[in-house]
């Protein structure tokens, strides 16, 4: 196909010095095509081998891993076609698996940021409406199940859990344990992992083996610091859980959490 635009244009710009008429697109194309950069589409495949033709005609579960990311990509870049692309990104995709990052996609020749976020976003669809072992937290009583063992410990513990961008359960810590009454807590501490997990947004829980929810003022005042420290760092802090065998108290359903 190269080849034959090639030839057809070389000898249309043999008229160039004679023809006032030429048009600069068609020396632009030429230029293209014998630099090497003819941009390839899926559009330029037979009609049989464009993937999203043959998830039509097939169902997608037909497609393989290259079709399916050449599907997603729709088109290549300058210099390589979007089959070279979609083969080297789905085998990137079989290496790194649920590890894939946007470094891993940027470094694949043609994968810009735009088509790297293409298939990043999928993933993380997929991810969040497929898979069924994430703990999606939308209101208090979702956190309870996460920090019963709190409930019996017999010393204050003081629990972080870093949620994503859906509010779901990436990882649970044990920030600190402390005495009988108080768990001193540093908001270095608490945000060091979270901001590892790259999280969103944080819960925090934390148990009053005495067994009164009603917060102290020394945990009105480390709540306020670890808010201070959240609206720096730009992690959202969703609820403060104090739990005992009474049950429990939501920060923010008593309204300490303003969000």
């Amino acid at each position: 196909m190269r080849l034959i635009i090639s030839l057809t244009l070389l000898g249309e710009c043999a008229f160039i010095r004679s023809s006032p008429d030429f048009h600069f697109q068609k020396i632009f194309l030429l230029l293209m095509v014998m630099g090497g950069i003819y941009m390839k589409t899926i559009k330029d495949m037979p009609v049989h081998s464009r993937p999203r033709e043959k998830l039509q005609e097939k169902g997608v579960e037909a497609l393989s891993d290259e079709e399916l990311v050449a599907a997603i990509l729709g088109m290549g870049t300058a210099g390589r076609d979007v089959r070279a692309i979609a083969r080297q990104v789905a085998a990137l995709i079989r290496e790194k698996q649920k590890n894939l990052s946007l470094a891993d996609l940027l470094g694949v020749p043609g994968m810009g940021l735009a088509k790297s976020a293409q298939i990043l976003s999928a993933f993380e669809l997929a991810r969040r409406h497929l898979l069924t072992d994430t703990v999606r937290i939308s209101r208090a009583q979702d956190i309870l199940p996460l920090v019963s063992d709190l409930i019996e410990k017999r010393q204050e513990h003081f629990v972080c859990i870093s949620l994503n961008g859906a509010n779901e359960v990436i990882e649970k810590r044990t920030v600190t344990v402390g005495l009988l009454n108080m768990s001193p807590v540093h908001p270095r501490e608490v945000f060091a992992d979270v901001i590892v997990d790259r999280a969103a947004a944080v819960i925090f829980a934390h148990n009053h083996p005495s067994g009164d929810l009603q917060p102290s003022d020394a945990d009105l005042k480390m709540h306020e610091q670890l808010m201070e420290a959240g609206n720096i760092l730009g992690i959202r802090i969703l609820d403060h859980l104090i739990v005992s065998r009474k049950g429990y108290l939501s920060f923010q359903e008593a309204g300490i959490i303003k969000n």
